[in-house]
């Protein structure tokens, strides 16, 4: 398998989790007291659901099947996993602490992507996604100070 593939694979995983992620924590958010917050999580959620299409397309160009799903052992350890237990409760808190955490694990695993001998211009979209997820990370991190 190719590092293309490889960092593929791993980046639509986390993509995907993080748009179920962050589609669940806007519902979550979404009758509380700050709407907006849900409104800014639901963006980030197309935003990751564009970026993975983006991957798996690029994928199929190259012949490469990057969304067939990982293993139940990457799996355990994609940060988004935290944010289920913090949805059982009504702390807005709870839930964008969760957000951030799953960010800071995808901020990681583009930089690990990165870490590869990725093509040019494959190069080019995960140089250009990080940046994308480094901000959104951010903008998880302020609308956690300001909870």
């Amino acid at each position: 398998m190719s590092d293309d593939a490889k960092a593929a694979k791993e980046l639509v995983e986390t993509l995907k989790d993080g748009e179920k992620g962050f589609a669940d924590a806007a519902d979550k958010l979404r009758d509380g007291e700050h709407p907006e917050w849900a409104s800014t999580l639901h963006r980030l959620s197309e935003q990751r659901a564009g970026f993975w299409r983006e991957i798996v397309e690029m994928g199929h160009e190259y012949g490469d099947d990057v969304d067939a799903s990982g293993s139940v052992a990457a799996a355990v350890h994609r940060g988004w996993l935290s944010l289920k237990d913090a949805l059982t409760g009504d702390d807005a808190e709870a839930v964008l602490k969760a957000a951030a955490t799953g960010e800071d694990h995808a901020v990681s695993e583009y930089a690990d992507a990165l870490k590869l001998d990725l093509s040019a211009g494959f190069r080019e979209v995960v140089v250009r996604q990080q940046a994308a997820v480094v901000a959104a990370r951010d903008e998880v991190k302020a609308l956690q100070t300001a909870a």
